[in-house]
């Protein structure tokens, strides 16, 4: 414990963000570049260095916490990224887009507010890459074995750089013109600017990752080809299977999935468009969907010049304060502003959308709405409480069902899938196919950016244990409660 008086003696100080007025004319991180590091040794400080660091179950990967914020705290910014690296490949993906379960787990949280985990990751990774810390780990030896990775999320590119740096000679596929995954087209460049992804894949290239872009499994590559090429094969594939809202008027203009709409935004900050196909410029914007992806389209349609944006959730509003049912050290759901919604914009709980309305045209313009409550365990709408509201553009930003059937790399592998509707793997994250893993969300269901981390490293454990019978790669993370983890 670096300074048995920290927490005593500071307060929680967080990133500052840029003025709405000036970060909406551009779509840089909406952050004040170098805000955190005159604070970061005092927030690191607050770290009590528990007996039992409860932040480390809390976080899916098991990171380190408590010794790289004691690091942090003396400016051993070198020592600070050795640690953070023992745990996770991609730190500054995860202290930019990550929703911090380790700070909701903080022992400081059960009657202060919790250490600034997040920010100090962030402030150490930054500061490494600035320092030239952050260099290529290129095998010793190669053990002459091969593996396909399908997708290149962070699933995906976690478990190729673990089985690149083991030895084996490792290959990336991704449909995608570019690597990257939803964090190259999901996430939009306010919350994370791709250059952050731009320089792993440039380090991942010089350990020998090999990227395959534009090719798509199953579709312009066949799953039994590829298994007959290589000796082990990671499916990384995420949960892409958008839910979609079966509502009368559905089929009219004007209405998209929200990876159909935040794509091509991004597009734009690659210069692959002037101007994005979809655009909310102008348009009445409303947005189904409450969570983090439906925050990224109130924010896109705020940088398009949106007349209004509204954002719709069916669930009640969160508490601001935990409820007694989701006690510490578990991940509340609580009532949460993000930069977009600081943006400006209006979000209406508990309501359901009943259909939608167009012009003669067919385009859509309005969406016709009532409240909703729960009986018995059920929402049920609330009579009298029907109304419209203008929609000139509609996202739907609802969650996904599950990895992609449509374009048969399910079927041409022969994978079982379990009571979800996910790939089904043992605890080796091996399918019922020998040498063919899952991890991330294609097995694990839509979750958290660190959960695929994690898993990518489990798998690459795993397969690294078929290819060699043995493994020297890190130990995957099995909490024994994992009731304490999002």
């Amino acid at each position: 414990m670096a300074d048995p008086k920290g927490f005593l003696n500071h307060g929680r100080e967080v990133a500052k963000s840029r003025p709405v007025d000036v970060r909406l004319k551009d779509w840089n991180e909406v952050y004040v570049p170098g805000s955190l590091l005159p604070i970061i040794s005092k927030q690191a400080s607050r770290c009590m260095d528990c007996g039992i660091p409860f932040c480390h179950n809390g976080c899916p990967l098991g990171n380190l916490i408590p010794e790289w914020n004691d690091f942090a705290y003396r400016e051993d910014w070198s020592a600070a990224s050795e640690r953070l690296h023992a745990t996770n490949n991609f730190p500054e993906f995860t202290g930019r887009l990550c929703p911090a379960p380790c700070e909701s787990a903080c022992v400081l949280g059960i009657n202060q507010p919790a250490v600034t985990i997040k920010n100090v990751e962030v402030s150490i990774i930054d500061k490494a890459w600035d320092s030239g810390d952050v260099e290529p780990q290129a095998p010793e030896r190669l053990s002459g074995k091969t593996v396909a990775v399908i997708g290149s999320g962070p699933a995906g590119l976690a478990a190729a750089q673990q089985l690149t740096r083991a030895g084996h000679t490792v290959a990336v596929y991704e449909r995608a013109d570019r690597i990257g995954g939803l964090l190259r087209y999901g996430i939009p460049e306010f919350k994370m600017e791709k250059r952050h992804i731009n320089r792993r894949i440039e380090q991942m290239r010089a350990e020998g990752t090999r990227f395959r872009t534009g090719i798509e499994i199953g579709r312009d590559l066949r799953a039994t080809d590829l298994k007959k090429r290589y000796d082990a094969i990671v499916i990384a594939a995420g949960a892409t299977t958008a839910r979609d809202l079966p509502v009368p008027g559905r089929e009219l203009k004007g209405i998209h999935q929200a990876m159909e709409y935040l794509p091509l935004a991004n597009k734009v900050q690659e210069g692959d468009y002037v101007a994005p196909p979809i655009t909310a410029e102008g348009k009445h914007v409303i947005v189904i969907g409450g969570g983090d992806t439906g925050a990224d389209c109130v924010g896109t349609a705020h940088r398009q010049g949106a007349a209004s944006v509204t954002q719709l959730e069916i669930m009640p509003r969160p508490g601001e304060d935990r409820a007694p049912h989701q006690p510490w050290p578990t991940f509340p759901m609580l009532y949460k502003v993000t930069s977009a919604h600081e943006e400006g914009g209006e979000r209406v709980y508990s309501v359901s959308t009943t259909h939608f309305e167009g012009d003669e045209d067919g385009n859509v313009q309005w969406l016709h709405l009532s409240e909703v409550e729960f009986i018995d365990g059920k929402l049920t709408p609330k009579p009298g409480t029907e109304r419209k509201i203008p929609a000139q553009m509609v996202t739907l930003a609802m969650g996904f069902t599950g990895t992609d059937r449509e374009n048969g790399l399910v079927e041409q592998f022969g994978l079982d899938l379990d009571e979800r509707g996910n790939i089904a793997r043992d605890d080796d994250f091996q399918t019922n196919v020998p040498g063919v893993f899952v991890a991330g969300d294609a097995g694990r269901g839509q979750s958290l950016i660190v959960w695929a981390i994690a898993e990518g490293r489990s798998a690459a454990r795993g397969c690294d244990r078929f290819l060699t019978g043995a493994s020297e790669l890190p130990a995957p993370i099995r909490p024994t409660d994992r009731s304490l983890m999002v």
